[in-house]
């Protein structure tokens, strides 16, 4: 196992997850490496492991389903030869979070209206309404 060893609360603090969280991807199998325990039963990370929970923490915040990030990290360990797989995976996600870049930035778009619409308002009142 390459070194140096984490404790699960070290990961959590590195990484930013909770141990809940790190025990529900453990459990979920979307750690690519297993994790090994010491002599206590204590779970032990190393920094590989942080590497991925990284690309991990990535995939779901840009809305990512966990299942996918399973399949995802199946192929990983499945190691050379799938790779097209990936790719395609890989690309439909991003097809997905640009789709919803586009969608939020329409969101934006409407927001910022509204904005300048009370700035303007507040900067010089009028007996009207704003809605």
């Amino acid at each position: 196992m390459p070194h140096p060893v984490l404790t699960i609360g070290q990961v959590a603090e590195r990484t930013g997850l909770s141990v809940h969280a790190l025990r529900f991807y453990e459990r979920e199998g979307i750690l690519a490496n297993p994790v090994h325990r010491d002599s206590g039963g204590r779970r032990l990370y190393t920094e590989d492991d942080i590497d991925w929970l990284t690309v991990c923490m990535v995939l779901r915040a840009s809305g990512m389903p966990v299942p996918e990030i399973r399949d995802y990290t199946t192929l990983v360990r499945e190691g050379p030869g799938n790779e097209p797989a990936r790719l395609a995976l890989l690309r439909h996600h991003r097809e997905r979070v640009l789709t919803q870049m586009t969608q939020l930035n329409k969101c934006l778009d409407l927001i910022n209206y509204k904005v300048a619409i009370y700035e303007d308002h507040l900067e010089t009142p009028r007996a009207d309404a704003v809605g």
